[in-house]
C-alpha cells in the first residue's frame, strides 16, 4: 500500500514536471517570437540579441514560476522555475558566444589585400574594426590598434589588440607586415593629422582618414568612408564648438535672408543655417546658375521653384526694396561681394558700386523692412587695407557701424581671411595648373595667408552673429598663416607629379606679404567664443558713399583710399 502510494506520487510529479517542462518550453518559443530573439535576426552574440535572449528567458521563468505557486503548488520546488531559467539562459548565451568567437576569429584570419593598422582605440576606431572584419567584400583587415591613451594598452576589440602609442607604429608595421594605417579620430587638428601622415611615410604606410563629425552625420564608420588625406585635413581642420542654444535662439522660427546664396560662402552659410529650422529661408542673388546649385545642394531638386529664391542685383536699390518690404526678413546675411584682388586693382569703379554701394542698398532695405539682425561678411583685406578690394570692405564695415549707430536692430560685420575651396582662391588655380604639366604660380616665396575650411568659417559666422554686440566687428581667430609655397609643394606632392616646378611672379599691386586681423590702433576685445574677437570701427555716413566721385578709376581709388580710414603699410607690401 505505502509502496503503491509513492508509485502515485511519483507519476504525479513527473506528469507534473513534464507538464511545466513543456509549458516552460513553449511559452518561451512563444515570447521568443514576440519579444525575439526568433523572428527578429540580431547579430550573434551582440548586445540586441542577448537583451532579447534575456528578456524572454525571464518572462517565461516568472510565468512558470507563478504556475507552480497558483497551480501546482506541491508539484515542484519554488526555486527550480528560477534555477531552470538561470540555466537555460546560460547555455543560450554561451552558445552565441562560441558562433560569435568563432566568426570573429575567422573574420580576423581572413586573407585581405591590405592589412590595417587603426590609430585610435576610441569609438570610432572599435566600430570600424567590427565593420571591416565583418564585411566579406572589404579588402582591408584590421590588424592592431594604436592609441596614446595608457588605460587602452590592455584593450581587445573582436580579438585586435592595442599594441601600443604612436612611437610603436614602425614596429607593428613590420610585425603584421601592415601595409595601411588609419586615422579613426575624426576630430583630430590638422597638426596632429600632419604628424600621423609623416609617420605613415616614414613606415612605407599609406594613410588614410575618417571625414570629420559633421559630415559623417552620427553614421557608424564603413571602409566606404575611408579616404586619403587631403589639403583641407592638412591645412583647416580645427574641431569647432558652437553654442547650439544661442545659435538655435538666434535663427529657429525667424525669416532668413542671405545675400550672394550662390557663392561658396553664401550657398554653405544656408546649408549651416537651414540645420537650425529658420521659419524661411530666403536665397538673394543676380546669378540664376549659382542659385540653382545651392538649391539642388540643399533640396536635391533644382527647379527653380518656390518663393525663397530672390534673384536681384544687390546694386538694384529698388528691387531690394520691394523685395525686403515682401518678405520682411529678420535676420540678414550679406555674403554677396566681389572679391578678386587683382582685378578689382584694374576695376575700382566695379569694387564701389557693388562692394560699397550694394552694401548700403543692402543696409538701407534691412533698415526700412525693421530687420532685427544684420550681419555683415567682411574680409581679414579690411584690416589694415593695401587694396581695393580691402578698401571697398573697410568702407562696407565702417557703413554697417552707422547703421548700428543710428537704427533700430543689432548691425555687425564678421572678418575672417580665406578659405579653402572657394570659388577664385589659390586652390582650384594651383590644381588646374598642375593637372596641366606646370608650372604652379605663386606671387613670392615667402607670401603667406590665413585658411579655413568652408563649414566651419561658416559655423563661426553664425556663432559671431550670435554673440555680436551692435556696431562690433567680429574677428574670427585664423589659427596660423601658412605660405603659399607650401601649399603649392603639398598639391604637387599629393598628385604624384614631381615633375612640376613652382614658378614665383612677384607680388601684384595692392597684395601684402602676410595678411593680418585687425588694424594698428583697434582695441581687440575677446567674446563668450574663444575663437571670435570684437574690435570697433568708426562709422561712415551713408550720404559720404552717395555723393562720391564717379568721374574716374583713379577718382573712386582715391576715395576709397580716403574713406577706408586706413593707411597703407610699408612692413606687409612689398613696394
Amino acid at each position: 500500500m505505502w509502496l503503491r502510494y509513492q508509485f502515485d506520487v511519483a507519476e504525479v510529479l513527473t506528469r507534473a514536471t513534464m507538464m511545466g517542462a513543456s509549458l516552460a518550453a513553449g511559452l518561451h518559443v512563444l515570447l521568443g517570437v514576440f519579444l525575439g530573439p526568433y523572428l527578429v535576426r540580431h547579430v550573434r552574440g551582440s548586445f540586441e540579441e542577448i537583451t532579447a535572449v534575456a528578456r524572454a528567458a525571464f518572462l517565461s521563468g516568472l510565468v512558470l514560476w507563478t504556475w507552480v505557486l497558483l497551480v501546482h503548488p506541491v508539484s515542484l520546488p519554488r526555486s527550480v522555475p528560477p534555477l531552470a531559467g538561470g540555466l537555460a539562459l546560460t547555455a543560450m548565451m554561451a552558445a552565441r558566444f562560441v558562433v560569435r568567437a568563432w566568426r570573429s576569429r575567422r573574420a580576423s584570419k581572413r586573407h585581405a589585400d591590405a592589412r590595417v593598422i587603426i590609430y585610435g582605440a576610441g569609438l570610432m576606431g572599435r566600430r570600424l574594426a567590427s565593420n571591416m572584419l565583418h564585411d566579406d567584400q572589404s579588402d582591408f583587415r584590421p590588424v592592431a590598434f594604436i592609441d596614446d591613451d595608457r588605460a587602452k594598452r590592455k584593450l581587445r576589440v573582436e580579438g585586435i589588440p592595442v599594441r601600443g602609442d604612436h612611437t610603436a607604429i614602425g614596429k607593428v608595421a613590420q610585425r603584421f607586415d601592415a601595409t595601411h594605417l588609419v586615422l579613426a579620430i575624426p576630430s583630430a587638428d590638422s597638426p596632429f593629422i600632419k604628424r600621423v601622415q609623416d609617420i605613415g611615410r616614414e613606415h612605407g604606410l599609406h594613410v588614410k582618414v575618417l571625414p570629420t563629425m559633421d559630415r559623417m552625420l552620427g553614421q557608424q564608420p564603413h571602409v566606404q568612408d575611408l579616404r586619403d588625406i587631403n589639403l583641407e585635413d592638412l591645412l583647416g581642420r580645427r574641431p569647432v564648438e558652437l553654442d547650439q542654444a544661442a545659435l538655435a535662439d538666434q535663427i529657429s522660427g525667424k525669416i532668413v535672408l542671405v545675400t550672394g546664396a550662390g557663392g561658396s560662402i553664401g550657398s554653405e552659410l544656408c546649408r549651416q543655417i537651414a540645420r537650425f529650422g529658420p521659419d524661411r529661408l530666403l536665397l538673394l542673388d543676380r546669378d540664376e546658375s549659382a542659385l540653382h546649385g545651392t538649391q539642388l545642394s540643399m533640396t536635391g531638386r533644382g527647379l527653380l521653384e518656390g518663393e525663397e529664391l530672390l534673384l536681384a542685383d544687390i546694386r538694384d536699390s529698388e528691387t531690394l526694396t520691394r523685395l525686403f518690404a515682401e518678405h520682411r526678413p529678420d535676420v540678414v546675411f550679406h555674403a554677396a561681394a566681389l572679391k578678386h584682388l587683382s582685378l578689382l586693382e584694374r576695376y575700382p569703379a566695379e569694387a564701389w558700386q557693388t562692394n560699397v554701394l550694394g552694401t548700403l542698398n543692402v543696409l538701407q532695405a534691412a533698415s526700412r523692412s525693421g530687420v532685427g539682425t544684420f550681419v555683415n561678411i567682411s574680409t581679414d583685406k579690411a584690416a589694415s587695407p593695401t587694396s581695393v578690394l580691402g578698401y571697398s570692405k573697410r568702407v562696407a564695415e565702417r557703413l554697417t557701424a552707422d547703421f548700428a549707430r543710428s537704427q533700430p536692430g543689432r548691425y555687425v560685420s564678421v572678418r575672417f581671411g580665406n578659405v579653402l575651396g572657394s570659388r577664385g582662391s589659390v586652390i582650384p588655380a594651383f590644381t588646374e595648373q598642375i593637372r596641366r604639366g606646370g608650372p604652379v604660380t605663386v606671387t613670392h616665396p615667402d607670401v603667406e595667408r590665413y585658411f579655413m575650411l568652408i563649414p566651419e568659417a561658416c559655423q563661426l559666422v553664425l556663432q559671431a552673429a550670435a554673440i555680436g554686440q551692435d556696431g562690433e566687428v567680429m574677428v574670427l581667430d585664423m589659427g596660423t598663416p601658412v605660405k603659399i609655397a607650401d601649399v603649392a609643394r603639398t598639391l604637387i606632392e599629393m598628385s604624384g607629379r614631381n615633375d612640376v616646378d613652382v614658378e614665383y611672379t612677384g607680388l601684384r599691386p595692392g597684395e601684402k606679404l602676410t595678411e593680418i586681423l585687425f588694424t594698428d590702433g583697434e582695441e581687440r576685445r575677446p567674446t563668450s567664443h574663444k575663437l571670435v574677437s570684437a574690435v570697433d570701427v568708426p562709422a561712415l555716413h551713408p550720404h559720404e558713399a552717395l555723393n562720391a566721385p564717379r568721374d574716374g578709376a583713379d577718382t573712386v581709388h582715391a576715395w576709397l583710399t580716403q574713406h577706408a580710414g586706413a593707411q597703407r603699410s610699408t612692413v606687409l607690401v612689398d613696394e
